[in-house]
């Protein structure tokens, strides 16, 4: 069973997401929180596998809350999904940077949503390639600096190379068709290197793979979503 925590100010945002996911036989919603400072209290009180986050709130928004929840080795199973009005707003990389896992878009259609939910617990890929493209396209036209503290040592070249194809937007699929190597073998190389990264998840990967200097926008050609 799929333990959900849902944390948005919008009851009405709740109602909907809750009857969705009470219709499913493997999800169970076991809280709502109306603000993130709840939504903690109730992640540490309930452990729930997946904490749907808006990312405005009161109180404390969704990527303190999202900061908090990916600090605690108590709630270190918690994977927290990011809500939000707009897709790649001004707040997802900070979401990203904070320890989220990925992010959904509210008018996401339901059969999406539930699948993002599953993808979510199984600890999958988080973040759909065509959403990938898109941060990409952020670091584009707003790129960061490299950050020098960022250091990706100890991966070998094939766990380099993954690094690149997920930074790319590319699928576990594609990567292995680019690599010419198993879709299994792929996901062990993305998975070493997430363990040596101390990364989180593909998120926060794509995060590192930027900020190190590994990837910079003139080596991607974001592709038209």
């Amino acid at each position: 069973m799929i333990r959900v925590l849902l944390v948005d100010d919008q009851p009405l945002i709740r109602s909907g997401f809750r009857a969705l996911l009470d219709l499913e036989d493997d999800i169970e919603v076991v809280a709502e929180a109306a603000d993130g400072k709840e939504g903690l209290e109730l992640a540490r009180e309930h452990l729930p596998d997946i904490a749907l986050v808006d990312v405005s709130m009161p109180v404390m928004d969704g990527i303190e809350a999202t900061r908090r929840i990916a600090a605690d080795p108590a709630l270190a199973a918690v994977r927290v999904v990011v809500l939000t009005n707009y897709g790649l707003d001004e707040y997802v990389l900070d979401a990203l940077r904070a320890g989220a896992a990925g992010f959904l878009v509210k008018d996401i259609v339901p059969e999406d949503f539930l699948h993002a939910v599953r993808v979510a617990a199984r600890g999958d890929v988080l973040l759909a390639p065509s959403i990938t493209r898109r941060l990409i396209e952020r670091y584009v036209t707003e790129p960061l600096p490299v950050d020098t503290g960022t250091t990706l040592e100890g991966l070998t070249g094939r766990e380099r190379e993954a690094v690149v194809l997920v930074a790319q937007g590319l699928s576990n699929d594609e990567i292995a068709d680019r690599m010419v190597i198993s879709p299994l073998t792929a996901k062990t190389h993305i998975n070493r290197a997430m363990t040596k990264l101390h990364a989180r998840d593909r998120a926060q990967l794509v995060v590192l793979a930027y900020e190190s200097g590994l990837v910079t926008p003139r080596l991607v050609t974001p592709r038209t979503i």
